[in-house]
Parts: structure tokens; sequence; C-alpha cells
């Protein structure tokens, strides 16, 4: 089992690409926090990743109130945290993002042209977005730093999403949507593999627990058989250490002991299930390695804070509050033209 892909699938990884910006200087375009409409784009989500790809040009990236990071086409940048951050022409540009224009067109047609500048285009972004759900506990959400970024390789799939970007925009053609989501995805994997390719060997997180032969097979093992009745002798046995010795490694890289761990991870297989809304309390129960409601019900309040009920009610009450609202009144352009 690879742990990665297991944690991809069990937030529920979903990509739209939103925006095709043509621009000449000087510009900036500038997104709010992603909480604030990840349910306009993604109503099943509770966290957006932003993403943007140069397909012409120059730019700047960065964090609100952070550094900005030079890009040239073919780079992408990607704020896994969803963080209000702002591209522009030039660094230390600011803009004023408006809610209303991450309404989804009434026509469906995606990605929106957007043009800035009068003169000839400069830069050439694809701009979009990656839903998943955030909590209860995402482990690889929170061993990603604020920004990445990462440059085309020769027949690598951030060329092959430009390429497929840029003939969807001027000539649309049946399911093209679904294939630039798909394909977003799969680049946002390979934007993580090459980070974790270029961390330094003495980094500690969940993510360089991947490539640690022993915390890795500890991971894979609890992600394969997330139900079994693991113990830390199953678990040290199963990865090739000591007890004391898998215990130790395994807190480092992952900030929590192994058993913490798989009950944190079970949490979030339960989260999932009970925002789709289907199995009974007693069926999430079993699936992850529970005899009975009753303990599931306990462990899920005590790493939660809510029972599985409340979780599951909360859950559907805000998809559907959020669905309900009506658009924010606007406090700028998102992508306002700077002079």
């Amino acid at each position: 089992m690879d742990a990665l892909s297991d944690v991809l699938r069990a937030v529920h990884l979903t990509g739209a690409v939103f925006f095709d910006v043509h621009a000449s200087p000087p510009w900036v375009a500038a997104s709010p926090p992603g909480d604030r409409i990840v349910r306009k784009i993604f109503p099943g989500a509770d966290h957006l990743v932003f993403y943007h790809v140069v397909a012409q040009g120059t730019c700047w990236g960065g964090p609100e109130g952070g550094s900005p990071v030079a890009l040239s086409a073919g780079d992408i940048v990607v704020f896994p945290r969803g963080d209000a951050h702002v591209m522009s022409s030039a660094p230390g540009m600011r803009g004023t993002p408006d809610i209303a224009s991450y309404e989804p067109p009434v026509d469906g047609q995606l990605p929106t042209p957007v043009r800035l500048g009068e003169g000839a285009t400069t830069a050439h972004v694809i701009c979009g977005f990656l839903g998943c759900a955030g909590g209860p506990f995402n482990p690889l959400l929170e061993s990603l730093p604020r920004v990445m970024r990462a440059s085309d390789r020769p027949g690598g799939p951030i060329g092959a999403f430009l390429n497929l970007a840029i003939a969807e925009s001027t000539q649309p053609r049946a399911g093209g949507l679904c294939m630039l989501g798909r394909l977003s995805e799969l680049m946002f994997v390979e934007v993580i593999r090459r980070h974790l390719e270029s961390m330094p060997a003495d980094e500690a997180n969940w993510l360089a627990g991947l490539r640690d032969p022993f915390v890795g097979k500890a991971l894979a093992a609890l992600h394969r058989e997330p139900a079994r009745d693991w113990t830390i002798d199953l678990l040290a046995r199963d990865a090739g250490l000591s007890r004391s010795a898998l215990a130790d490694r395994f807190t480092r890289f992952v900030g929590q002991p192994p058993i913490q761990y798989l009950t944190n991870w079970r949490m979030q297989l339960a989260a999932a299930d009970l925002r789709r809304g289907a199995d009974s309390l007693a069926q999430i129960a079993e699936r992850i390695g529970y005899e009975s409601e009753a303990a599931f019900s306990r462990a899920f309040k005590k790493a939660v804070g809510l029972s599985p009920g409340r979780w599951r009610k909360e859950a559907g009450q805000a998809m559907a509050a959020e669905a309900a609202l009506p658009v924010p009144p606007s406090g700028g352009d998102a992508l306002d033209q700077q002079h």
C-alpha cells in the first residue's frame, strides 16, 4: 500500500481550472483565503488548494505578507494550505479579492477568460483549484510548506496540462472540464513527489517519514489495514525494528506515536464516510476497526470533539448553508490592474 496514494484517495482530491489569464504589465491578481470560497467551487470539500501555471512570460507569486517567488513559462506555483496570495507582474504589488468572481459561470463554461491590461500579452497564466477534505486529520497538508514551486520536465504532466488547458480555452470539447480536473490532480501529485525528492535528509515530518525505510513500512501497514487490531509489537515486527526503536523513530517523523496516528487516521476515514451520509454508525465503526458503535462514538468524540452524529449533522448543515448564501458584495476586482 502506498500511504501517499491512500491519503489522497481518502481526502477526495478534486481538481478544476477556473481562470485563463492573459496580462500585460502592470497587473496583479489577488486571491482570498481558501476557506472563504471553497464551497462555492467544491460544495463537498472543506479545504482549497490554489495553483497557477505559467504558460507564457514571467510573473511573481507569493502568500499575502510573505516573500514572492519568481516564475517563468513552464513553472507551477501551488499554495497547499489555502493561503490568501497575490500573483503579479512585479514583486510587492497588492490587490483586493472579489469573492463574487469565484462563482461558477451560469453557462458552466470554464476556464473563464480574463484580460488584464491593454497592451500585448506578456504573461499567460492558467489558474485553478484543488478541493479536498482538510479535517479532522490530514497528515499530508500539515507536512507541506505554504508555497511550492515546480518546473516542467520534458514529457511531464505540467506541459501536458498546459497544452490541454490552452486547447480547451480556445476550442472547448465535450469532456474537457473533466480531463482538466483530473490532470490538475495528477499535476498536484507530481509537485508533491518532486517536493519529497528535494527535501533535506534531516527533515522530519509525515511526508519525510514516507521515504524512511522503517517509518515508511509502518505507515504503509497502518494504511493497508486500518481496521486491524494493531499493537506496537505487531507493527514493529512488520517494519523490521524493535518496539522501542520504531516508537521513537515514528514519533520523530510523524509527530505522534504509531497507535495515536492510527486512531487519528481512522477518524479521518470515518469523517469522510459521515460526510457522505450513506452508512450507519455501526457500519462505519466496523469498517475502521471498532467492535461496537458505542466504542467508535467515544473514540470519535475524544479525537474530534463532537459525536459522530453531531459531526454528520453539522457537516450537512454547513454544506447546505454555503450553497444557499448570496454572493457577498464586491470589495474590488479579483484581478485588479494596478497603475
